[in-house]
């Protein structure tokens, strides 16, 4: 809504730097928590984190690029530094950099897996919000009464009343992160952690497509980018965690 929140000479402070940030430190916070409680080195989140979040970024980054490809040979430059990314490249690739750094530590991937997706919810949550303040990822133009409008200046087309996408998806993902949290603590599902965020993620994101507006990020078919990936992950988080199941079930 409001981006820009404090200048000092040449450096702006903007709200969607500064929510991802308090999202990433609070999610790192949290996991080192929850690793010691369920007999991890905490001290390892750390390196987790910065690999995941660097592989994260750049991984965000190459998707926008696929899905803006055409423009992208046209002017690299002006695709390169624009602020467009794609969530769902930034989560697949921050666990891929995880899971490197796991196997290049000898550690037990799966069990770190399954501590940090709620924090990994969590930290997406406050990114949402961040997304509120920039104006992107806004909705389609509606004039219920929960609608909003951006000022000027704003990503988000202005004056034009909008689903508020970004504040849906942020209390979606606060939601998420207590379910997983509250699985978390369950015997019977602290070892399905990470496939319970990779379901109930992937349902909601495909859901909350429908009411997006920025349709610069891509189509493959009648669906969003963002919707066919879903599928996928969705599919692959049912089976995990059927696998799972009946992994316990033989142990």
């Amino acid at each position: 809504m409001y981006n820009n929140w404090l200048t000092i000479g040449p450096i702006t402070i903007h709200g969607y730097g500064v929510m991802i940030a308090i999202g990433i430190l609070v999610a790192v916070w949290l996991a080192e928590k929850l690793a010691k409680q369920h007999g991890l080195d905490g001290s390892k989140i750390e390196g987790i984190a910065i690999s995941g979040v660097i592989s994260g970024f750049f991984f965000s980054k190459v998707t926008y690029i696929l899905t803006v490809f055409p423009q992208f040979l046209k002017d690299p430059a002006a695709v390169l530094g624009t602020s467009g990314w794609v969530v769902y490249g930034g989560i697949l690739g921050g666990i891929l950099g995880a899971g490197l750094y796991c196997r290049a530590k000898h550690l037990a991937f799966m069990k770190y897996f399954n501590v940090v997706m709620p924090t990994v919810a969590l930290a997406q949550a406050f990114g949402r919000i961040g997304c509120f303040f920039a104006g992107c990822c806004y909705g389609v133009e509606t004039h219920s009464h929960f609608a909003l409008t951006f000022p000027g200046g704003s990503l988000a087309p202005a004056g034009v009343p909008l689903v508020p996408t970004q504040l849906l998806s942020s209390f979606g993902d606060f939601v998420l992160f207590v379910i997983l949290y509250q699985a978390l603590k369950n015997p019977k599902t602290e070892n399905k952690v990470a496939a319970l965020y990779l379901i109930l993620y992937s349902i909601g994101r495909f859901l909350i497509e429908f009411v997006r507006g920025d349709i610069i990020r891509g189509k493959i078919g009648i669906l969003s980018t963002s919707q066919f990936i879903a599928i996928w992950v969705l599919l692959a988080g049912i089976i995990m965690y059927i696998y799972l199941g009946k992994k316990e079930k033989k142990a």
